[in-house]
């Protein structure tokens, strides 16, 4: 008996030893130490992030001022359709006959103007193709035209197409230049754009005579004219057109050699003078054989 109580006391003094070593703390290892405890201040100095300095801004040069259009542009674009383009009714106008069509807000030359010209003959009559508005150009059309050539640098843009009568003061008041109504006219300068009743044309140049040459889709089409003298007569604009006509386009010259249009084109015809396009070439200071030889120098 006495040995079986021992027994079990020793058992007993066992168990509460394993239930003391569990309940008692467990020191704190170092890393702990290090971390948490408040008590142990670091020694290690603080070192603030580099800074790194901040450079002066650039200096940049001032914005160059956006390169106008010039005037000589102008008019070797007012070139382009000349002698290859028929005069339609209707032509670079929309089909529903209300602004600039396809052809009129698209850059370069349609080719189907050429196609359709080259089949026609010293009979050919306007009247017999009105509103075949992909065929050629009429008067507003080219001018419309020439402006979006000129002018704009993508297709599809808002045209410039309009009613001729109104064209020079219509373009005026968009801000392409400077209306002068026909009673203050005394010159005519290159780039002109000038309306009357039912027309529109562009100013090449004046010559010592006082008559003009010009460009414009008239009936046959697009082609150089120059205006006749108070009483009729041919003038040295007559003469420069013919000659231009015969020189560069003779294939149309053959077939339609009238250059020679009325002196009432400068008595009933306001004006839109271009501030929106350069005249870093001079042709204003020019007579109108000096630009046509500036004008064919940069053609060619």
């Amino acid at each position: 008996m006495n040995i079986w109580k021992r027994a079990v006391s020793a058992a007993a003094a066992a168990i509460l030893a394993i239930a003391c070593c569990a309940c008692a703390p467990t020191a704190p290892r170092l890393s702990d130490t290090i971390l948490t405890s408040p008590s142990t201040p670091s020694t290690a100095p603080v070192t603030e992030p580099a800074t790194e300095p901040t450079p002066p801004a650039p200096q940049l040069p001032p914005a160059a001022e956006p390169e106008l259009p010039s005037i000589l542009g102008f008019l070797k674009t007012a070139i382009r359709p000349v002698g290859s383009t028929m005069y339609v009714w209707g032509g670079g106008w929309n089909e529903a006959d209300t602004g600039a069509g396809i052809d009129a807000t698209t850059l370069g030359i349609s080719p189907q103007w050429a196609q359709f010209a080259a089949m026609q003959d010293p009979s050919y009559n306007y009247k017999n193709h009105r509103y075949q508005v992909r065929d050629g150009l009429d008067c507003s059309g080219y001018v419309g035209w020439t402006v979006y050539n000129t002018l704009e640098t993508a297709d599809g843009r808002p045209g410039y197409v309009g009613p001729s009568t109104t064209m020079a003061k219509d373009f005026a008041q968009r801000g392409l230049g400077t209306y002068i109504p026909t009673e203050e006219l005394d010159r005519w300068l290159p780039g002109d754009i000038m309306s009357m009743q039912g027309h529109v044309w562009i100013v090449v140049g004046m010559c010592s005579d006082g008559s003009v040459l010009l460009l414009h889709a008239s009936p046959p089409g697009v082609m150089f004219s120059g205006t006749r003298l108070p009483d009729g007569s041919p003038s040295q604009a007559t003469a420069l057109a013919h000659q231009i006509m015969e020189a560069h386009f003779p294939d149309w010259y053959s077939r339609w050699p009238d250059s020679a249009r009325s002196h009432s084109y400068l008595t009933k015809s306001s004006a839109m003078r271009w501030t929106a396009l350069s005249d870093e070439e001079g042709l204003r200071e020019m007579s109108a054989e000096a630009v046509v030889q500036a004008l064919f120098e940069q053609v060619s």
